[in-house]
């Protein structure tokens, strides 16, 4: 995770653009484009782990970025109580709370590049302080969450970044790369937004490396699985290339695949196998992640889909990967979607809600509070929202979520400069849209989880939409799947903290900020008659039917409240 304050690599200059494809184009020239494998057979997976995962079932899935924690904790009490066991509480306090739908844990704790994060023999050696002392005590962090987690009877993984920043042990950011990259220059990609270029899966080295890495884990610690996190970061191939590269890594995924089998093996359990993709199946084959032959070829069991994204095509990769890889959203919400991060709870029912309606085994957070207030204020942590803890009771199956008040929208784009691809930056998100004289109308679509009410359930659905330059002359006209509604609310004067119009938005991850009290905004409501109204897909149009406003789209919601 990169801060915002970091905008110094940010920049996609032309000659850095033209670098990356010069760069790409001397990799292809040295034969890379050549199958990665001639074995394209189905990996041939055991009795006991296909009957694991026809069992195995998650509500919520926590992807815990611990080193964030680490850090803090450090430097907020590194003069008084560093102790490993009042960390250890905190950290699990979640968890730990009765009536959780937390089921897994996924240890996101591989740490800086240029520290490890606990005792390998193939990364640099520990290097944080705080590690130090609590190794010094006898006291293995990894090994001790691991252990704890287990101990609490929920799934434990490890999640592996397949790019990591030059992260510094203590925080902050080396202006250094990671000596393997000086030392094998091919197993580097030029990135345009970070200096040190980023990890090249088109290297066969760097493949062999990290599947070393991973044995090593799973061979050290008591883990039921790895996930491959290709979020952070892309490109892991050369871009411009990474759809004809795809084969390298479909190949890295069958060494990894073929290990875990092997160590499973030898200690008679199953391990399980994940990886972080984009939401979409067009954005995978953007970044060059040929999911559906990894399906095919059994090389995965669970596709976490996305990371900073409301609107996920469950659909879409169901259908080209089958009925055997579990499928589950992820909401990050530091790197949240823009413009709605910390969402309230009725947000978040939304977005869940909407992710199991369409078809999801599990969701995944990343990036949330590390936990209850009294945990944060013993860590240093920035406290989240209360929707946080509550989603966590709640969030994991759409019973739980049944009859209670949501909210659904539709996604806005960037905010994210930290990738060379399609991972994360939601360029493809319809919001913000400036209206044009031609023409004069915007459709959207919508998802919306909950059913029109029956007989015995009272529910009332309302379409809002928050227009930015729009003048008192403009007559704009709202539609629900072709039935024109009647606005029952107009202010001129709506105020959003976390729209920042006529100037950009910030990148994301920035912290929430007071409303500017000379913003405005124009919000209409309007009532949506239960004959307009479905599950699952809806069609929403914004029109301007009179007027010549060069306003702009900001917000499109629906709200469902229940009496």
């Amino acid at each position: 995770m990169i801060s915002p304050k970091n905008r110094a690599f940010t920049s996609l200059s032309l000659n850095r653009r033209t670098f990356l494809q010069t760069s790409a184009g001397s990799l292809l020239s040295a034969g890379l484009l050549q199958s990665a494998t001639s074995n394209t057979q189905p990996v041939e997976l055991p009795a006991a782990h296909r009957e694991l995962m026809q069992q195995r079932r998650r509500r919520i899935v926590v992807q815990y970025d611990a080193n964030d924690t680490l850090w803090s904790y450090w430097k907020h009490n590194r003069n008084g109580d560093t102790s490993f066991p009042r960390f250890r509480d905190a950290v699990f306090s979640y968890a730990d709370e009765p009536g959780t739908q937390i089921d897994a844990i996924w240890w996101d704790i591989g740490g800086s590049p240029l520290g490890c994060s606990y005792p390998s023999k193939i990364e640099p050696p520990v290097a944080h302080p705080l590690l130090k002392l609590w190794l010094h005590d006898g006291v293995d962090w990894v090994e001790q969450l691991i252990n704890e987690t287990r101990r609490r009877k929920l799934e434990v993984f490890w999640n592996h970044r397949i790019s990591e920043v030059e992260c510094l042990p203590e925080g902050g950011l080396s202006k250094q790369p990671h000596p393997l990259k000086v030392e094998h220059p091919d197993w580097v990609v030029p990135a345009s937004w970070w200096p040190q270029g980023m990890w090249n899966l088109a290297a066969a080295g760097l493949r062999e490396h990290k599947v070393a890495l991973l044995r090593e884990l799973v061979t050290r610690y008591d883990l039921d699985g790895i996930q491959i996190d290709f979020s952070r970061h892309i490109p892991c191939l050369p871009v411009g290339h990474q759809w004809e590269l795809r084969g390298q890594v479909t190949e890295f995924m069958r060494m990894v695949r073929v290990m875990l089998l092997d160590v499973a093996q030898q200690r008679g359990r199953p391990l399980l196998l994940a990886a972080k993709v984009p939401q979409t199946l067009a954005g995978c084959e953007t970044d060059g992640f040929d999911v559906k032959t990894w399906a095919e070829q059994h090389l995965v069991d669970v596709l976490t889909l996305g990371s900073r994204t409301m609107d996920v095509d469950v659909e879409g990769i169901r259908a080209a990967v089958g009925k055997d890889v579990q499928l589950q959203p992820c909401v990050d919400d530091h790197h949240a979607t823009d413009g709605y991060r910390y969402g309230s709870i009725e947000y978040l029912r939304g977005v869940f809600a909407n992710h199991f309606q369409r078809g999801a085994d599990s969701v995944s957070t990343f990036n949330w509070s590390v936990g209850t207030a009294a945990a944060c204020l013993i860590t240093g942590s920035d406290p989240g929202p209360p929707s946080h803890q509550a989603a966590y009771h709640e969030a994991g199956t759409l019973q739980t979520m049944a009859r209670k008040d949501k909210f659904f929208a539709v996604e806005r784009r960037g905010g994210y400069p930290w990738a060379d691809g399609f991972f994360n930056r939601n360029d493809t998100a319809p919001l913000p849209l400036s209206f044009s004289d031609d023409p004069r109308a915007a459709k959207f679509t919508l998802h919306i989880s909950d059913a029109p009410p029956t007989s015995g359930v009272k529910a009332s659905l309302t379409l809002r939409c928050i227009l930015f330059q729009a003048t008192e002359a403009d007559v704009i006209e709202l539609r629900c799947n072709g039935t024109l509604l009647s606005v029952t609310t107009r202010d001129p004067d709506w105020k959003d903290a976390q729209i920042f119009s006529p100037k950009p938005q910030p990148t994301s991850g920035y912290k929430p900020r007071p409303v500017n009290p000379k913003q405005q905004l124009l919000r209409l409501d309007c009532t949506v008659p239960v004959s307009a109204w479905k599950q699952g897909v809806n069609e929403v149009e914004v029109r301007l039917s009179s007027g010549k406003s060069n306003m702009q789209i900001e917000k499109v919601e629906a709200h469902v409240k229940y009496e």
